[in-house]
Order: C-alpha cells, then sequence, then structure tokens
C-alpha cells in the first residue's frame, strides 16, 4: 500500500435517521489516506459515531456517497473494521472465542489458521495468557484490548475507533493509546490507516496525523488541522499545547 494514496472518501454526505426531520450532518466532505491516522473531534451530539458507521457501511448516508478504494460502500466491508466505546464481548464465549467471532463465516480459513490469527492479536495487546478465560473475569481495560485484538483480527485496511478511551480510569486508558501508537508504529501490522474519534484534545493530538473538527447542528467539518510534530509526541511540549489551545478554541 502506497502512502498517499486515497483509502476513503465522502462526498457531500447528509444524514438523518429514517422517519426524522433533524439532520444530524450535512456537507461532509472528508478523506482519509493510506497509511494515515486521522482524528475527529466534536462536542457531545454532534454526530462522530453516526459518522463513523457512515465510513464502515453500517448506516448509508441520506445524501452525497461515501468511497472506498475507488468503489462505492454500499454496506459493511471486511477491509474496514470499528472498535465500539464499550467491549461489547459475548459473556458465555471466552477470550479466544470473542477474537475469533468475525472469523466464523470466513470458508477460505480451517479453525486452525483462524485459532493461530486469533492468538497472534491477543498476543499483541498482552493477553494471550488470558485465552480460555471469560470476560467477567478480566477488567475493563483488559475486556477493551480484546476488544481491540476483536478489531484487528480481520486485518482491516481502515480501523474505526469510536471513543476506545472513553470508559477507562487514566491510567489504562494511557496503557491503551501506548499500545496504539506502538502498533501504529509497526507497519507490519494491520491497519493501514486509523481514524479515532475522542472527546480527549490530548489523546487525538497525540496519535493523530491530522484532525478534523466537527460542529454545529447539523454538524460539519469546520476546520482541518495538520499535526507536524515528531512521534512520540511530548504533551508538556510548547508545540503539542499550542494545538491542544487552536482546537479548544475552534470547539468553543
Amino acid at each position: 500500500m502506497q502512502e498517499g494514496k486515497e483509502l476513503l472518501r465522502m462526498v457531500d454526505v447528509e444524514f438523518s435517521y429514517p422517519g426524522s426531520k433533524t439532520k444530524i450532518l450535512s456537507d461532509i466532505n472528508l478523506h482519509v489516506d493510506y497509511a494515515e491516522f486521522v482524528g475527529i473531534v466534536g462536542p457531545s451530539g454532534t454526530g462522530k459515531s453516526t459518522l463513523l458507521r457512515l465510513m464502515c457501511g453500517l448506516l448509508k448516508p441520506t445524501k452525497g456517497k461515501v468511497y472506498f478504494r475507488g468503489e462505492e460502500l454500499r454496506g459493511p466491508n471486511q477491509k474496514i473494521s470499528m472498535m465500539f466505546q464499550l467491549p461489547n464481548l459475548l459473556p458465555w464465549l471466552t477470550i479466544l472465542e470473542n477474537v475469533k467471532l468475525p472469523l466464523i463465516s470466513r470458508k477460505d480459513m480451517s479453525e486452525e489458521e483462524k485459532e493461530e490469527l486469533a492468538m497472534r492479536f491477543l498476543d499483541l495487546v498482552g493477553l494471550s495468557g488470558y485465552a480460555s478465560a471469560y470476560p467477567r473475569e478480566l477488567s475493563g481495560g483488559m475486556q477493551q484490548r480484546v476488544a481491540l485484538a476483536r478489531a484487528l483480527v480481520v486485518l482491516p485496511d481502515l480501523l474505526l475507533l469510536d471513543e476506545p478511551m472513553s470508559n477507562l480510569d487514566p491510567l489504562t486508558a494511557l496503557a491503551l493509546m501506548r499500545e496504539l501508537e506502538e502498533m501504529w508504529f509497526d507497519s507490519s501490522l494491520p491497519p493501514a490507516s486509523v481514524v479515532m474519534v475522542s472527546h480527549s484534545i490530548d489523546e487525538v493530538i497525540q496519535l493523530s496525523d491530522r484532525v478534523l473538527v466537527l460542529k454545529g447542528r447539523p454538524a460539519t467539518i469546520v476546520a482541518e488541522l495538520k499535526v507536524e510534530l515528531e512521534r512520540p509526541r511530548n504533551r508538556k511540549d510548547e508545540a503539542f499545547l499550542r494545538l491542544v489551545d487552536e482546537v479548544m478554541m475552534l470547539l468553543s
């Protein structure tokens, strides 16, 4: 995959829920390139999660189009994976079985191959020793790491993160963010690109190459900022703090 090549594009997208006259999103035009980490910030209720669901084909635009790898996205695509705010693990399945879940319908893989792939990503998130455990035996942070492994096991080109740290304590959230950053540095691992929604401006600037600011009712993209800071980033650096202030001003 070539860096700079376009992976996803949204063109003149609007969205209202069926039967509702309330427009959630309007005039959404954005792109995501290969090998790019894009952050999206916006006030509560502006439709950030809705935007991600449009990107992965779980919702269809009321108007406009979404393109993935140059073709119109008409529904869920196996090369687009989404990690939600809550881990949503099935309590009656083991951790390994939860990670394998997206591979159930794959006819091109044997059970042994599915298990091997699931174990690879459990190991990546540091939970290979919990493969036979059940979700109730894991802490909230560990469950969220299982959800990350499950999102990666399909080897997506595009990973969508819907506030993955919002329900974690600060220390656990920081640990998960570091894991995401390390994964992002390792070009041998999926995904090619990541889009993350977060309420935390610090988190978004820590990880992103570009930040999109969503605002208004209906919501639209009011600003785009490039984050040209060297990685790993220092949150106490003056340039980092200036970007945080700039995003805060755009949102206020």
